[in-house]
């Protein structure tokens, strides 16, 4: 397994041998990652959980192209902005612990939108 690091290193060796650096600037690659969401939304948007499950053999390779085009642009955000996204997605879990005790919601709670922070 590649760390994020590693892949975000083949990511920019990709990009700079292009010379598409330019291009790369924060608000075109969130503007990117959002459209590459829309792409990947558009595989499943008119299906039922079951559904999506039942005919994943079909777009399985499609899911898997739109899924690997969000993280490239999710790890070349993270790298423009200067962020170390391997620590932030630790630090987060970290916190969701402290924000959301095991036992601390009722599935009542979440499914009414009353979650107590």
């Amino acid at each position: 397994m590649s760390s994020i690091q590693e892949i975000t290193n083949k990511i920019l060796e990709f990009r700079n041998a292009r010379k598409w650096e330019k291009y790369h600037t924060p608000k075109n690659l969130a503007l990117s990652l959002i459209v590459e969401i829309g792409e990947l939304f558009e595989l499943i948007q008119w299906q039922t959980n079951s559904e999506i499950k039942n005919e994943l053999s079909k777009i399985e390779g499609s899911v898997a192209d739109e899924l690997a085009d969000v993280a490239i642009y999710l790890f070349l955000l993270s790298h423009e902005l200067d962020t170390d996204l391997s620590s932030a997605i630790l630090q987060k879990i970290e916190k969701n612990w402290k924000k959301y005790p095991v036992g601390s919601l009722t599935d009542e709670k979440i499914k009414w939108g009353k979650a107590e922070n």
